[in-house]
């Protein structure tokens, strides 16, 4: 008898429960306003839900959401940071279109910036980190290292988010980015695996199917950079010859086989925002959380910009993640390894 309890201790400290912080810390939230002091929804879900991390945004249409100036945003990065649980700032900073934080300079696209050389790009991204930097930003959700194949393509090579359709200029110019963001210790993420150049559709809009366009070359990027980037960003696209039945971020055989696997990236692995149509339109919010764990993403992303009276937040998502393992849905084993890949990338920002 006692030889079986101790051996039930044993295994009791072996599959020791994963906490509710641990659950919140895979996520990444976009919120409403503009302060994180201590009152606050937001500051509650930092320090003492440990939510992850969150994603920042200047305006959201003609109305302001987080930020308006820059002693504003200085005054939100610095309250988030307060209590010590080393969150993930974000933004979506790639230049041109996708510009979140515009207050001091306008960055070029990243079409012109290829045709005007690598030094030309070092000094750019140089000025671009040390703007992050200097208003607290830690994780900026860039390059775009998508390889502009589809000249219609409507969401990436229409808005000039692509270097090119060379592989080789993409690389080039994503390496220079990286670098010159890890210049000012900021985190980067390769963006859109497996490659959202050859599109057609937009999956901000719903389902896209890339089979009939992709072309393996599009992996290239994250095969030269995968020691050298810090998370990368996992589409929604869906491709039958990669996975027949579940679009790139909520597939193991893309993400664990894939990514993982073959192409051998041991980082954070972080979701498009999965509010996108692609998933939305198709997939409960528990099940996207499910097949998106189980796949192996680390990060789950929910950015909350589509609309305020519908925003997820870090009770319900834990809640969900907590019935999942309940169920045995989900193991606690992701769980661990997921937080033990986020928590590294977080002490190398701290």
């Amino acid at each position: 008898m006692k030889k079986l309890l101790i051996l039930t201790t044993i295994f009791t400290f072996a599959t020791a429960q994963v906490s509710n912080k641990e659950i919140a810390n895979m996520f990444i939230l976009g919120f409403y306003g503009n302060s994180a002091n201590s009152g606050t929804k937001i500051y509650n879900d930092i320090c003492n839900l440990g939510l992850g991390g969150v994603i920042l945004f200047q305006k959201l249409g003609k109305r302001v959401k987080n930020f308006s100036n820059i002693k504003e945003l200085k005054a939100l990065t610095t309250d988030l940071k307060s209590c010590g649980t080393k969150p993930l700032i974000a933004i979506d900073q790639e230049g041109g279109v996708v510009q979140r934080l515009k207050l001091k300079y306008k960055y070029p696209k990243a079409s012109v910036v290829a045709t005007k050389g690598i030094k030309y790009a070092n000094n750019i991204y140089k000025l671009m980190a040390k703007e992050l930097q200097s208003v607290g930003v830690n994780l900026n959700f860039a390059p775009v290292a998508d390889i502009a194949i589809n000249p219609n393509n409507k969401v990436i090579v229409k808005w000039g988010r692509s270097y090119g359709a060379n592989e080789n200029s993409v690389i080039n110019y994503c390496s220079t980015f990286i670098d010159a963001m890890h210049s000012k210790n900021i985190a980067t993420s390769l963006k859109h695996f497996p490659g959202h150049g050859s599109s057609l559709g937009d999956t901000h809009k719903g389902f896209v199917d890339v089979t009939k366009l992709w072309q393996q070359r599009e992996l290239a990027p994250y095969k030269a950079l995968k020691n050298k980037t810090d998370t990368i960003m996992v589409a929604h696209i869906f491709n039958r010859n990669l996975d027949a039945n579940y679009p790139a971020s909520l597939s193991k055989k893309i993400v664990t086989g894939i990514l993982r696997n073959k192409i051998g990236y041991s980082g954070v692995v972080v979701t498009d925002d999965m509010q996108m149509g692609a998933l939305s339109k198709h997939y409960s919010l528990r099940d996207r959380i499910k097949l998106a764990i189980n796949a192996g993403d680390d990060i789950l992303l929910f950015a909350n910009q589509i609309n305020k009276n519908s925003s997820v937040t870090t009770s319900q998502v834990v809640k969900i993640v907590r019935s999942l393992l309940n169920s045995g849905e989900v193991s606690e084993q992701s769980i661990k390894n997921a937080n033990i890949r986020i928590n590294s990338l977080k002490n190398r920002l701290y």
